[in-house]
């Protein structure tokens, strides 16, 4: 009889220790899931990344005859210089995208890369959709005068 108790007493206090044991596993789960992931470095840059971007950009496509408000700093005064050119190239995505301004001024061709959430951009404004079948436009490069046109785009 002693036996047959010991081995009940023993069975009650392994039950127990297992239930217990499954209570901590849950509660240092619950721990760690309500942990926020920013510890992570790229989370942490990612976070950042989307903080910094601009929420109010047009689509902006290759082709595109587009104003672009750059900030310029002259002494202790700033003010914002318009460029406006055809975009010849876009790059990257997110936080680095750029675009390629091409414009003529005084006969040269002048080109120009921005960083479309650059705090030096002030504004950007699509002025007219161009119609072009490839990703980057470096032809026009090469070409003078009304050869350097792109036909415009009505649809978008």
């Amino acid at each position: 009889m002693a036996k047959e108790k010991q081995e009940k007493d023993l069975e009650i206090v392994t039950k127990a220790d297992a239930s217990v044991d499954v209570a901590v596993e849950q509660k240092e789960k619950k721990m760690v899931s309500e942990t926020p992931q920013i510890l992570n470095a790229s989370n942490l840059i990612k976070e950042f990344e989307s903080e910094q971007l601009k929420k109010e950009l047009p689509e902006v496509y290759v082709g595109d005859t587009v104003k672009v408000g750059v900030k310029i700093t002259e002494g202790n005064k700033e003010r914002v210089q318009p460029y406006e050119g055809v975009v010849i190239a876009k790059r990257h995505g997110g936080i680095n995208q750029t675009i390629t301004v091409r414009r003529i001024f005084q006969g040269i061709g002048v080109e120009r890369v921005f960083m479309l959430h650059s705090p030096q951009v002030a504004s950007l404004k699509v002025e007219r959709r161009g119609k072009v079948r490839r990703a980057k436009l470096f032809y026009l490069r090469d070409r003078v005068g009304k050869a350097t046109r792109v036909k415009q785009r009505f649809d978008r």
